[in-house]
This record gives structure tokens, C-alpha cells and sequence, in this order.
């Protein structure tokens, strides 16, 4: 029978373990919306250091902070916390379009219409 010293131990380390996928799916995330660590925090009202250290498993996410960062980083919180694998496979620097739609994203609704409205025409003329 295993001793409560070594199932405390094995929970503590697949909690780290957890954490620090976790944290890595949001890195990943991030990364693929063309947020910076400093863009993001401040747009979750956090620390650049806070989401730092959510990112490297080193500090566990309240559920309050969870879903915001889901919202944010437009995923479902079962995504974020790996229930589905559609993540980008490849991280590193979103392209270009993607940090353009990204800063679409925050523009007013207008703007975001014109934007959308310009890209329709487009793609409507590359069809033809």
C-alpha cells in the first residue's frame, strides 16, 4: 500500500505537469492570434510577468483568469485546457495576415464592417 507522503507527491507532480501544458497551449495561443505577452496582459488587465509565469506552468490559473484569456485569445476553455487538438501545430510568428486581422479585431465595429466589406470584395473579384 502506497504511503500518503508518495500519492501527495504524485498528485503535486501531475498537477505541475498540468500547469505546464496549460501554459504552453496559451504560449502557443498567443502566439498564433499575433498577441506579445504585453499585449495580451494588458488587455487581460494583468501583469506582463503574471502571464509569464501562467505561460511557464510556474503559477497556477484561477478560473476567473481562464476563461478571460480563452475569450481573449478567441479559443473555448476546453481547448485551452487540451480537451481538442486543433491547435496551430507549428508555434512561432503569426504571418502577417494574422496580425492583421488581429488588430481589426480591435477596431471599432464600423471600421471592422469596412475592413470585412473591403475583404469580401476582393475575394469576390479573385473568384471571377
Amino acid at each position: 500500500m502506497a504511503s500518503i507522503t508518495s500519492l501527495i507527491a504524485d498528485v503535486k507532480t501531475k498537477d505541475e505537469q498540468l500547469f505546464k501544458e496549460l501554459g504552453a497551449r496559451i504560449a502557443q495561443t498567443r502566439k498564433a492570434r499575433g498577441f506579445t505577452q504585453v499585449q495580451l496582459a494588458e488587455r487581460l488587465g494583468i501583469a506582463q510577468q503574471t502571464l509569464a509565469h501562467y505561460e511557464g506552468g510556474r503559477l497556477r490559473l484561477p478560473i476567473a483568469a481562464l476563461i478571460a484569456l480563452s475569450q481573449e485569445l478567441k479559443i473555448s476553455v476546453g481547448e485551452l485546457i487540451g480537451e481538442s487538438t486543433h491547435l496551430p501545430a507549428k508555434p512561432g510568428p503569426a504571418s502577417r495576415l494574422q496580425q492583421q486581422v488581429a488588430q481589426i479585431s480591435q477596431l471599432p465595429r464600423s471600421k471592422q464592417k469596412l475592413a470585412t466589406d473591403l475583404l469580401d470584395t476582393v475575394l469576390a473579384q479573385a473568384q471571377h
